[in-house]
């Protein structure tokens, strides 16, 4: 470990020193409210190189730049590519304020434990570096907690719903903050822990970027949002945070080669998220998540009820609606897609958790209807209206509910699933989703998807799909998500299948549309 110049590793509290002039003005200029952080930094402070071991901290043009946004901003937000010393900034700056800022409460809170840690370890090298003069003496010395004769506490925790509750802070730093999973744990966190500053504490968010709907991403693009009603730049956005990023090219040792070598190391999925800044989900989610980057919604251009509508039914062109029931008392939700084929186009969609099941049937016989009188309102050709529902557990019930209704009451055609047993092909109304069906349906969709073949207009969708992740031998929704849009959507590419098997015209339409992704046209042999 690093020591004092007078051979210790901490100060003990309330140690006697003897002070020369020269002493005495270094204290007074890093105690400076302005200049103090960087001349305190620069003039004292050793950092740990990875590579080059104990050396003086020298920073980078970026990295003032970012003290100076920690330091001159009560809330900052800061975006940076990974390995370009923002946790030494930090715990820089973190160290400098617990040192000449008497009485001061520091958390520290990263997304893993051994990432706190890490912070932590930072900052006590840091202190110990720093001759007795400067620094203050030491109460308590804890791998979590240090705290010093001038009344300042440090604490390092790990991320939590709860982290922070109850206490009165002066600073929050949080470390990584778009990985804190589940995303909702980080809601509830903010949610904890923005009372705690409401005394006038500052709060300090950093990290690589991840998905761009989780709360690190929210209050990113709100500090964005920082123009006046003149178009003048504000110097912090509508939720009161400065925003600062810094590409990988700031870093002076990385150049163009760097880049390309690490691109070839990594990938560029992980390059662009990591090195680049852009919002390029972590996970393995089906869609590529540099596909899903690319995924943009478009609002609903009409509703009816709790359905958006995003393209106008037309004649000449068939429709699929699928059904995701649910058991409709504010748990899972239930789910219906619409989709005009050839072109694979998202129409509509319906979602709600509240809808009985014979209420997703009405709401189901609704968007039928609404397609058709659309349609037949604008021409005197008959609607190609395909409808289905899947029949595990809650779909017996939504069968029922189809059977009371009248089947014959809904206009469309009732798709349903063959089911072979032996030689004998027979058909149960709707589908059954099986792992083995999920997992070919889930290929087909990202297959669709990927190669444009499949367009996508709605923003919960594409929201679900975000996290919609591998989950051992299968995909679902991450805990705390859901998946119901992305399960009917699953359903509609099971359609497919079973209806261009019967209707020859429509499947040379298809595979026109969808190249080599439609099985040959099924031939039945009665004997």
């Amino acid at each position: 470990m690093a020591q004092s110049l007078q051979g210790n590793i901490i100060k003990k509290a309330h140690k006697k020193v003897k002070y020369t002039d020269k002493q005495i003005a270094d204290l007074h200029k890093c105690s400076d409210p302005v200049t103090g952080p960087m001349y305190f930094m620069e003039r004292f402070l050793r950092i740990q190189h990875p590579t080059k071991g104990a050396m003086k901290f020298k920073p980078y043009d970026f990295q003032r730049k970012l003290v100076e946004t920690y330091h001159n901003n009560r809330f900052s937000v800061n975006m940076l590519a990974r390995q370009t010393g923002k946790t030494t900034c930090a715990s820089a700056y973190l160290l400098w304020y617990a040192m000449f800022k008497p009485d001061s409460q520091i958390l520290i809170a990263a997304h893993k434990y051994t990432g706190a840690q890490d912070i932590m370890n930072r900052f006590r090298y840091a202190y110990e570096s720093v001759p007795d003069f400067i620094r203050p003496g030491i109460y308590s010395y804890n791998r979590n907690t240090i705290e010093f004769d001038n009344g300042s506490r440090v604490k390092a925790t790990t991320t939590t719903e709860n982290t922070g509750r109850g206490m009165s802070l002066s600073i929050i730093y949080c470390d990584e903050f778009a990985f804190v999973n589940p995303p909702n744990k980080a809601v509830e966190f903010w949610t904890a822990l923005s009372p705690t500053l409401s005394t006038g504490g500052k709060c300090i968010i950093t990290s690589t970027p991840n998905s761009d709907e989780d709360q690190f991403a929210l209050i990113w693009k709100e500090a964005n949002k920082n123009l006046d009603e003149n178009g003048e730049v504000m110097p912090v956005g509508v939720n009161g945070f400065a925003s600062f990023k810094a590409h990988w090219s700031e870093h002076p040792d990385r150049d163009d080669q760097w880049a390309k070598d690490e691109k070839a190391r990594i990938g560029e999925e992980r390059f662009r998220r990591e090195h680049e800044c852009e919002f390029i989900i972590y996970d393995e989610t089906l869609i590529n998540s540099i596909k899903l980057v690319d995924l943009t919604p478009k609002d609903p251009y009409e509703r009816t009820g709790q359905t958006r509508w995003y393209k106008k039914p037309r004649a000449g062109h068939a429709y699929m609606i699928a059904l995701d029931p649910s058991l409709g008392t504010g748990g899972d939700y239930a789910a219906i897609q619409v989709f005009e084929l050839p072109g694979m186009v998202q129409c509509a969609e319906w979602q709600h958790n509240n809808t009985p099941i014979q209420g997703q049937i009405r709401v189901l016989k609704d968007i039928i209807n609404h397609i058709d009188s659309t349609i037949t309102q604008n021409s005197n050709k008959t609607p190609e209206i395909y409808y289905s529902v899947e029949n595990n557990t809650l779909g017996e019930a939504a069968l029922v509910a189809i059977q009371d209704q009248g089947e014959e009451n809904i206009k469309g055609l009732f798709v349903s699933e063959p089911i072979r047993k032996g030689h004998v092909r027979r058909f149960r109304k709707g589908f059954n989703t099986t792992h083995r069906a999920k997992i070919s349906s889930c290929s087909k969709f990202k297959e669709y998807v990927e190669n444009d073949k499949m367009i996508v207009h709605s923003k919960n969708l594409i929201s679900e799909l975000k996290t919609f992740v591998a989950l051992g031998t299968s995909f679902g929704a991450k805990p705390g998500e859901h998946d119901d849009l992305v399960m009917a959507t699953l359903l509609i590419c099971r359609m497919i299948g079973v209806i261009a098997s019967w209707d020859q015209k429509l499947y040379t339409r298809l595979k026109e549309n969808l190249a080599e992704e439609i099985a040959p046209m099924p031939i039945f042999v009665v004997t």
